[in-house]
């Protein structure tokens, strides 16, 4: 019987708060499954709110089980609430922590204590997001549509996914990390900000890059791992680590340092990848490319459209992976920007995200400092991230899940700002 309970905070450490919440909670006995990204929010805030009440929320959901009732489980999370130092105050005030039962497997409660399905999880994104990246189409009680298809309807708050090339020859930004103790603030950078998710790739896919193997590549790879598991696999609340990579040995050997999920360039093709994704349980990114490394060469034609095309590879893709005994719930699709597309047909496919989405998978964008860029930007790669901030905040507006980008930081600190005002 899976329990989902919806945790928030913006006042004091946050981020601490959450993983304090956890901690507490597994005391009581609740069995954690799973922990969702974490994801900021300004405040619900009622007409004539005090000034000071506006602070942004930091929340996320977890699910698992306990030998609770309902009622128990409201107890216990009033309980927490107060030993962490939640003060009584009027709705909507800011709160150290706030714990919500969300979802009791498929019961309804209706108590004058408690409402099960909580009553606000069809209109709050902050709720619907993080329920998305643990269980796309779970069907809330009384409800028709899955969280996904909810999601269609509220955009989801989109998940930044931090670059982490190690090669030597990345396009934009090769070399950066080849110091091993610029690695240690990077990421503490990143923790601070609530980067959902760092993607770690140690072989470069720009045009014809020299390609590596295995071997060679985890010996790049392993000890960047380390130093990331040293670092944050201790933290209840913390970063997704991505891996970007197309050899299945290299996943094989990641997923002993706490690996999240797999970034596969070359679209979930490889039997021994779909083998060890099944196995796993973890999400997998399937990008469409043409080829890998990109080769300027090979394109898309161009007497068709380029969503069309990707929708197409899409629906045969869906088709093998269900043959396969994927589960769909794990997979997110990149339509693979530069990858064999003109500049033309990039631009198509990131006007077009609402589209691609609506092929029924969550959708990953990974437009950053990217060559069809060269079109209106005279920049350097390395300096178009500010380029890549305004499409990352048009791709916001049409339901991005994840937006992949070399810069994080400056997304969300943009981001940030921008959902006060468009909320």
């Amino acid at each position: 019987m899976t329990i989902y309970l919806g945790l928030g905070s913006n006042e004091g450490d946050r981020k601490a708060n959450l993983g304090n919440a956890v901690r507490r909670l597994e005391s009581e006995g609740f069995r954690i499954a799973s922990i969702s990204p974490v994801v900021e929010t300004p405040a619900l805030l009622p007409e004539g709110a005090a000034p000071e009440w506006n602070k942004p929320y930091l929340n996320c959901v977890i699910s698992g089980e306990a030998g609770w009732t309902p009622a128990e489980a409201l107890d216990r999370a009033k309980s927490i609430e107060a030993g962490m130092g939640r003060r009584a105050g009027k709705r909507w005030s800011p709160r150290v922590m706030d714990i919500d039962v969300l979802l009791w497997h498929d019961q309804t409660v209706h108590t004058g204590d408690l409402v099960i399905p909580h009553h606000g999880i069809l209109e709050r994104p902050f709720v619907l997001t993080p329920l998305l990246h643990l269980q796309p189409d779970l069907v809330i009680p009384g409800q028709q549509k899955t969280i996904f298809q909810l999601t269609e309807d509220i955009a989801p708050v989109p998940l930044w996914m931090g670059v982490l090339n190690i090669t030597p020859d990345s396009f934009s930004d090769g070399g950066r990390w080849a110091d091993p103790g610029a690695l240690e603030p990077y990421l503490e950078s990143l923790a601070g900000e609530h980067v959902q998710i760092l993607d770690i790739g140690a072989e470069s896919t720009r045009p014809r890059a020299p390609q590596i193997g295995p071997e060679e590549e985890w010996c790049r790879l392993q000890p960047v791992l380390q130093r990331v598991q040293d670092q944050l696999g201790n933290h209840r609340v913390r970063p997704r680590i991505s891996i970007d990579s197309r050899h299945a040995e290299t996943l094989e050997k990641s997923f002993r340092y706490g690996v999240d999920m797999v970034n596969d360039v070359s679209g979930l093709s490889s039997p021994e990848i779909i083998s060890l994704v099944r196995e796993a349980k973890c999400d997998v990114v399937a990008m469409h490319s043409v080829s890998v490394p990109a080769d300027p060469e090979k394109l898309l034609p161009v007497d068709r459209g380029a969503v069309l095309q990707i929708t197409g590879w899409l629906d045969k893709k869906i088709e093998q992976w269900l043959a396969s005994g994927l589960d769909l719930n794990r997979i997110i699709v990149d339509p693979g920007i530069g990858f064999g597309k003109t500049a033309l047909q990039s631009m198509e496919l990131l006007q077009h995200c609402r589209v691609l989405r609506s092929c029924g998978l969550r959708l990953l964008v990974g437009h950053s400092r990217k060559s069809f860029m060269n079109a209106f930007s005279a920049s350097s790669f390395s300096g178009r991230d500010l380029e890549t901030l305004g499409i990352s905040l048009a791709l916001c507006q049409q339901g991005v899940d994840i937006l992949r980008v070399h810069d994080p930081v400056m997304h969300i600190r943009a981001y940030r700002a921008w959902s006060h005002i468009a909320s």
